[in-house]
Order: structure tokens, then C-alpha cells, then sequence
């Protein structure tokens, strides 16, 4: 399935909102029970030495973490890309940095996830 530039426009601004707004819950409607996502943050904000999280419970985990870490937290989206069955979405988090968020989907919800970071603003 190729996501269309709407599709992923949408998105990404529910996205974006449902992450400043800070509500662990609407950030993950957002998932599969069986989601696969990798970050290098994970190591950061876990201390454990993983690339990445298996499954809805574990990225609840974590993210929980980076929630209450980070009080400051807020996503920028800068630009919007769509490709077969993904979503990459620019943007700047509350440090000024540029990261890119790439999103694969099955049937309407993301699947798996990867978190890519620019330099510190």
C-alpha cells in the first residue's frame, strides 16, 4: 500500500499533537500490540544496552520514561514524507534538534518505527 501525502500530512499533525499534548495513551492508539521500534535513546533514557523496543508494552516503558524525563518535551514538525506503507516525519523536538521519525504501517497502524537524530540546535 502506498501512503498518500495527505495520509501522512494528517498524521503526522495528530501525531505531533497527541505528543505535546503529553498523553502516553493517545501516543500509543497510534501502534500495534506487536509494534518493533528503534532509537538510539532507547540505550540513553533504559541504561540498558538496546537498540530497540518489541511490542506495545514495552515502547509504553519507555516512552513513559522520556515523558517523565523530559517535562520540556515538544515536537515541531518541519516537513512530511510518504512512501509504500510509511511515513518519515521531520521535525524539531523542545532543544531546537532535528530528528526524523520513520513510521511503517499495517492496517492503519504503525508497526514499526525508527527514531533518526540531527545534531543539537
Amino acid at each position: 500500500m502506498t501512503v498518500d501525502l495527505a495520509f501522512a500530512e494528517g498524521f503526522a499533525r495528530t501525531w505531533a499533537a497527541d505528543w505535546n499534548s503529553r498523553d502516553l495513551e493517545r501516543i500509543l492508539a497510534h501502534f500495534t500490540e506487536d509494534v518493533v521500534f528503534a532509537s538510539p535513546r532507547i540505550r540513553v533514557l533504559t541504561g540498558e544496552p538496546l537498540d530497540e523496543v518489541r511490542g506495545k508494552e514495552a515502547l509504553r516503558v519507555y516512552w513513559r520514561q522520556g515523558l517523565e524525563r523530559l517535562p520540556d518535551l515538544h515536537f515541531t514538525v518541519e516537513d512530511v514524507r510518504a512512501s509504500v506503507d510509511t511515513v518519515v516525519i521531520n521535525y524539531r523536538n523542545e532543544r531546537g534538534q532535528a530528528v526524523a521519525e520513520v513510521l511503517t504501517f499495517r492496517d492503519g497502524l504503525v508497526c514499526r518505527g525508527l527514531g533518526a537524530y540531527g545534531p543539537e540546535a
